[in-house]
């Protein structure tokens, strides 16, 4: 393998071409261009780009975007729409599903941002969705079974991710879910102004159409034992999310109109909850605090209200709304407060504008100290505490009270392990180790909110270590250690067989240099594993200003909220799309600019004849013209140049 100037100069060379005192050269020009040999010449190397590198779902992003900008060709007759749709759904099969909910860590990470902005990831996979589910593109199990039964306790995402890898394997799976129907947060936690019934029930179908068993309405520990699934299937899968969310922990929290987050909005998805109370307060920061205090002003709330009727009644399962009775709603006042400024709050930017447009009082600083209760024991008001913010720790300062007809705090979640007591850390959690093992139990592996709760995307990257690992147990293979970017990567020896340009197989015989060879690669290396390349590698003067195609939404103002339901998100136009995935800096990869071939002043590089040219082998270097003089590296937009052969 070809070595980077950083090891050249971090290791002590042993080979001996000059005599004591003469092991450095006079200048630099005497350097480079003298006659004998040159002095580093340029070799390939793949890296992981930074928004791949961020991605919780290891998706290979830079693979897809290189595909819909037309870089990247499909073998064959397949669509460039097709073929991105199947690079995406590798890691990910839920590509219309995350292109609108994830909070996008992949454009925080994204290189672009050192130029202008950055790429609108989540948009153009939101087109690759949609196009999927417009086209009924179908994913197929792989063809041979291995006879291998896994059982999926679980149909979130975690779990629907899981059984979508496990069927590629071969492995038959069956999904254990207490609920009626599958989604897991997706379904129950994200209400479907954001997450459209229809995509999710399409994407979620194209799964399970690869075979999948499902039992719905049955909850391990209840109505079927661990015992039993231990003696039925070859290996579990823990995927049972945290759908249990915290109280407050301050006094009066546990008023009869103090609910958490997760209750609430299960309640609204699942139909029941029509109407909230004239003066809500959410307490929280995170996503979930948003999406309570934004159902909470489409709801709005009646001014004649049965007790039967309370919101808290239907949240906690005494009854439900009718939806007639309901009809002459009026707007909610709802104030949603968090401890950290609003600038600093965790939920997405984005949500954090269109819930103040939306008419939420968002108010930062303030920490609950105590539910304030009337006469009858239900909370009046919530008693909070400015925070004097320095940057450092917070110091208390003015306490006050908010009032409050319903309080919701979205400060956190827990999984219900009622009859899993065994698996319970004490925490309400399930331990895992690296390989998503759970620690002492040989068989049992974890996945999702259960093991930390956090983003959807998580949850999936965390089901496929999993299923990865599931196979190595099912097979008594050593786990290893897992990469040190442990991500979905672009593989070149793949795109070589795809596209018929494998190398030819080795004789094992004895060569000395392989560059005339064809059963290796040259001129290439893979650190895809092992580096994540920045924005000082690239040569970012090759990129000009060009604003980012930004999707539109239909975000409600505060006088059209009440009853507004309908997705806020409009996807791009294919068009739209394809120059999106134009910015693409395709950081660690090569783009076909051609400034290596145009700027060597030797024609030392070259492309690859077209006949034998693919992603990945796109240039060459004639090393009997090279002079090793930095020029194609120092061009280089994507750091795909290293000046490291040689010497």
């Amino acid at each position: 393998m070809a070595t980077s100037p950083e090891d050249m100069q971090a290791k002590k060379l042993t080979f001996r071409k000059f005599k004591d005192g003469e092991h450095e050269y006079r200048n630099r020009q005497e350097q480079i261009f003298q006659a004998g040999w040159s002095h580093k010449c340029p070799t390939y190397v793949h890296r992981t780009p930074p928004c791949q590198g961020a991605c919780p779902a290891g998706e290979d992003i830079r693979g897809w975007l290189d595909i819909v900008r037309g870089i990247e060709k499909p073998a064959g007759e397949m669509s460039w729409q097709e073929y991105a749709f199947r690079r995406a759904t590798d890691a990910n099969p839920f590509p219309a599903v995350m292109g609108r909910v994830c909070p996008a860590p992949c454009e925080a990470g994204c290189n672009r941002n050192q130029v202008e902005d950055h790429v609108g990831i989540n948009a153009v996979e939101q087109f690759i969705g949609d196009w999927g589910l417009e086209n009924q593109a179908r994913f197929e199990p792989a063809a041979e079974s291995t006879g291998k039964k896994i059982a999926i306790v679980g149909g979130g995402p975690a779990g629907l991710a899981a059984a979508y890898q496990l069927r590629r394997r071969g492995h038959d799976c069956t999904i254990f879910d207490e609920r009626a129907e599958l989604g897991g947060m997706m379904r129950y936690g994200i209400p479907g102004y954001r997450t459209p019934r229809d995509v999710l029930d399409g994407e979620i179908k194209r799964i399970i159409d690869m075979g999948v068993e499902v039992r719905m309405n049955t909850r391990v520990g209840r109505d079927i034992s661990v015992e039993q699934l231990e003696k039925d299937y070859d290996a579990i899968l823990w995927a049972v999310g945290t759908h249990s969310g915290r109280a407050l922990p301050i006094p009066g929290a546990d008023a009869p109109n103090c609910l958490t987050g997760v209750d609430f909005l299960r309640a609204f998805n699942e139909g029941r909850l029509q109407t909230v109370s004239e003066k809500v307060v959410v307490v929280g920061g995170g996503d979930t605090s948003i999406d309570v205090a934004s159902v909470a002003r489409r709801l709005g709330h009646i001014t004649e209200i049965h007790e039967q009727d309370r919101p808290e009644n239907v949240v906690l399962g005494h009854t439900a709304h009718d939806v007639a009775s309901t009809a002459k709603r009026q707007g909610a006042e709802v104030t949603l407060i968090s401890r950290a400024p609003i600038e600093r709050m965790n939920a997405a930017e984005h949500e954090v504008k269109d819930a103040l447009r939306e008419g939420v009082n968002i108010r930062g600083c303030l920490n609950p100290v105590e539910v304030v209760l009337d006469e009858n024991g239900r909370a009046r008001a919530l008693k909070v505490i400015e925070l004097e913010d320095d940057g450092k720790t917070p110091k208390p300062g003015t306490e006050f009270e908010i009032e409050a007809d319903l309080i919701v705090a979205a400060i956190g979640q827990r999984g219900d392990l009622q009859g899993l007591e065994d698996l319970d850390n004490g925490k309400g959690f399930i331990d895992a180790d690296q390989h998503y093992q759970v620690p002492g139990k040989p068989g049992h592996f974890v996945a999702g909110d259960i093991v930390r709760p956090h983003l959807l995307t998580t949850a999936i990257g965390q089901a496929s270590i999993a299923v990865e690992s599931i196979e190595h147990y099912l097979r008594n293979e050593s786990l290893g250690k897992r990469p040190k970017v442990d991500k979905h990567h672009f593989d070149l020896l793949a795109k070589l067989r795809e596209a018929g340009l494998e190398p030819s197989e080795y004789d094992h015989t004895e060569k000395r240099g392989t560059s005339e060879s064809d059963f290796a690669i040259h001129n290439y290396e893979d650190r895809s594993k092992q580096e994540i390349i920045p924005a000082d590698k690239l040569f970012l003067g090759h990129f000009q200003y060009e604003p980012r195609h930004k999707r539109k939404e239909k975000v409600p103002t505060a006088d059209e909220v009440l009853g507004h339901f309908e997705e806020r998100m409009i996807g791009l136009t294919e068009e739209e799309t394809v120059a999106e995935a134009k910015r693409c800096m395709s950081c660690g990869m090569c783009f076909e600019c051609d400034n290596c071939v145009v700027f060597c002043p030797q024609d030392a590089v070259h492309r690859v004849p077209k006949s034998q040219r693919t992603m990945g082998r796109y240039v060459f270097t004639d090393y009997t013209r090279c002079i090793g003089c930095h020029i194609c590296a120092d061009v280089c937009p994507t750091g795909y140049i290293d000046m490291g052969l040689g010497e």
